[in-house]
């Protein structure tokens, strides 16, 4: 197996032993369970930051990253994107930020300015999308920033389950200059061949919007016994249905951590796409959509 380079297009730093004053991490208290996923007691340390993601995924052929949106809680989410910046000059390997905002907020412009001051500032993840897209709405603010986003290139990261995806389908259709990318192709929430079958209808209708990609990532959090086997069918659809031109890959690091080492479910990913793609697209999936789209420069 060829090791060609990956960038990893979710993970997640934190500092709770020393944090600049504001900033908060309200997912990894002592006394908190994921909603979805249940005790991550596992992957709760006082800090983890592009060091320890780097020790653990240095032999593992990745040439950059990107930080998803994690300081949640904090006074305010430009807080962050300051915090990871100062961090960015000094990091053995490069990453960009994805970061918080309150896009239907009054609010949310500034933000995206504020945000754009740090030159690693590529996009947004806010958790209010998905409830958005469930109850039907078509909010105007929201609408507006989602549109200024486009103008100004940034992408749009969107937690979408399988049912939610119609909806999905339907914004990218509103605003097709808009880079959107599906995080965790949908967070599949059972591995049945039911919800297989519902998921995998839901993805091919979302993946007619030529905007909106798939990133591959964690896929563990819903299976956490997984095998190569197991986890086959999930990472070869989106796969086919999206295409090598619009599929990324992430390890969703240390959440998979819970349930794998970084090398491990690494090769997975890549033996999968090895096996459905040539060399040419082998690397668009690892790394060449992941440049274009989040705007990393592989060390």
């Amino acid at each position: 197996m060829a090791l060609y380079p990956i960038i990893d297009t979710h993970v997640h730093f934190w500092n709770m032993r020393n944090p600049d004053p504001g900033m908060a991490w309200v997912w990894l208290a002592d006394d908190f369970d994921h909603p979805i996923i249940g005790d991550i007691d596992g992957m709760k340390h006082l800090t983890y930051d592009i060091r320890h993601v780097w020790a653990e995924a240095r032999f593992a052929g990745v040439s950059g990253f990107v930080h998803v949106q994690a300081a949640l809680g904090s006074s305010d989410v430009i807080q962050e994107t300051r915090w990871l910046t100062k961090m960015r000059a000094e990091s053995p390997v490069p990453f960009t930020i994805i970061a918080d905002a309150d896009l239907g907020s009054p609010e949310a412009l500034a933000q995206l300015d504020a945000h754009a001051e740090s030159p690693y500032f590529v996009g947004i993840r806010d958790f209010k999308a998905e409830p958005m897209l469930a109850s039907g709405e078509v909010d105007k603010t929201y609408e507006a920033t989602l549109a200024e986003m486009a103008k100004r290139d940034l992408v749009f990261d969107v937690d979408c389950e399988w049912m939610n995806m119609p909806a999905a389908r339907q914004l990218a259709d509103r605003h097709p200059d808009l880079q959107i990318v599906l995080e965790h192709i949908g967070f599949p929430r059972s591995r049945d061949d039911e919800y297989f079958g519902n998921w995998a209808r839901a993805m091919e209708e979302l993946a007619q919007a030529p905007n909106v990609s798939c990133k591959i990532s964690g896929l563990g959090m819903t299976d956490p016994a997984f095998t190569a086997e197991s986890l086959q069918r999930w990472i070869d659809t989106p796969l086919e249905i999206f295409g090598a031109d619009r599929c990324v890959l992430g390890s969703n690091w240390p959440v998979d951590r819970l349930y794998s080492s970084y090398d491990a479910i690494m090769n997975i990913y890549r033996d999968r796409i090895a096996d459905l793609f040539e060399e040419d697209d082998q690397h668009k999936v690892l790394s060449d959509n992941a440049s274009r789209i989040y705007r990393v420069k592989s060390a």
